[in-house]
């Protein structure tokens, strides 16, 4: 590894100067799985460069919450940065149970989702859940949910199963992230009213004038669906690879951060490796804390020159 390619900047400073025990070869390769929200592809891209300038090689594969639980549990995906809670607490409960899947701790904390509306509808008297079903008309009996499988759509068909609110014979739309917020951003520009899933960090808290739903707390949780989000690897992984474990242990991001990442890589079309080495050389302080414990995958320290070199 050349200092060249590694560019993490001053942080190491803060960085162990003990080596440790080397993560045998078996650690060298570390597999993620990203389930395509934005939020989960920035933290899985920032993790993906530091492990790549501490000596591992990583892959992402692109998969739905229930197919990337049942990856892990047959031990064909490592690690997943994206455990929503409580709203995916059905998704992981059985991996948990039968110990295939391990929680290392929370990585983000203060987000939320649940349903949100564009400002027209809000205007227009659409707060709550309960105000949902008297503007049926007006969202044309649909709620626009993201990827078919996810918690959120999950929650929203649930509803509609039990008749909460009384929605019955409301519809859910599926799609993807970028699919459904193409049809929220459709519907401000037709004055249209549109309810749809929500959620922070995210840019669309800043780039289309919504406004999140009271009152969905017996589904989503309270505090307009507050969650954490928790840090999921396979079984036996952070025994296996203790110097892996440790970094992904440390990991800890923050809403500033992500909603910053997030609209680069959104508004700008930008290569996310070149941000995400952006963002850590701008703020050594997180990396530093990251870094603490870790060396280089082989076990020695990480070479303060190394992290020090100017970015190519």
């Amino acid at each position: 590894m050349t200092p060249v390619k590694s560019c993490l900047i001053a942080a190491a400073l803060y960085a162990p100067l003990l080596a440790q025990a080397a993560d045998p070869e078996t650690c060298s390769a570390v597999r993620f799985a990203d389930v395509g929200w934005t939020d989960i592809t920035v933290t899985t891209a920032v993790t993906r460069y530091v492990l790549s300038e501490l000596g591992y090689v990583t892959k992402v594969r692109r998969l739905s919450v229930p197919d990337t639980y049942k990856a892990m549990q047959e031990n064909n995906v490592d690690v997943f940065l994206g455990n929503w809670m409580p709203s995916m607490e059905n998704d992981i409960r059985p991996y948990l149970k039968n110990g295939s899947v391990q929680t290392l701790g929370a990585n983000l904390e203060g987000a939320k989702y649940t349903l949100a509306v564009n400002q027209a509808a809000y205007d227009g008297g659409l707060k709550s859940f309960a105000d949902l079903a008297r503007f049926k008309q007006q969202l044309d009996g649909r709620i626009y949910g993201i990827e078919p499988g996810n918690d959120g759509n999950k929650l929203i068909q649930r509803m509609i199963r039990d008749k909460a609110f009384g929605l019955d014979g409301f519809k859910l739309v599926e799609s993807s992230e970028s699919g459904m917020l193409y049809q929220v951003k459709r519907a401000e520009h037709l004055k249209q009213w549109v309810v749809f899933l929500g959620w922070e960090p995210h840019p669309m808290n800043n780039q289309i004038k919504m406004r999140y739903l009271e009152g969905g707390d017996a589904y989503f949780g309270p505090n307009y669906g507050g969650a954490t989000v928790y840090t999921n690897v396979r079984k036996g992984l952070a025994e296996e690879c203790p110097n892996l474990g440790q970094l992904l242990k440390n990991l800890r991001f923050s809403l500033t951060m992500e909603n910053h990442l997030m609209a680069a890589i959104l508004n700008q079309s930008t290569n996310r490796r070149r941000e995400a080495k952006a963002w850590l050389k701008a703020n050594p302080d997180t990396l530093a804390s990251w870094l603490q414990g870790v060396t280089l995958r082989d076990g020695s320290p990480i070479p303060q020159g190394l992290m020090q070199a100017k970015a190519p």
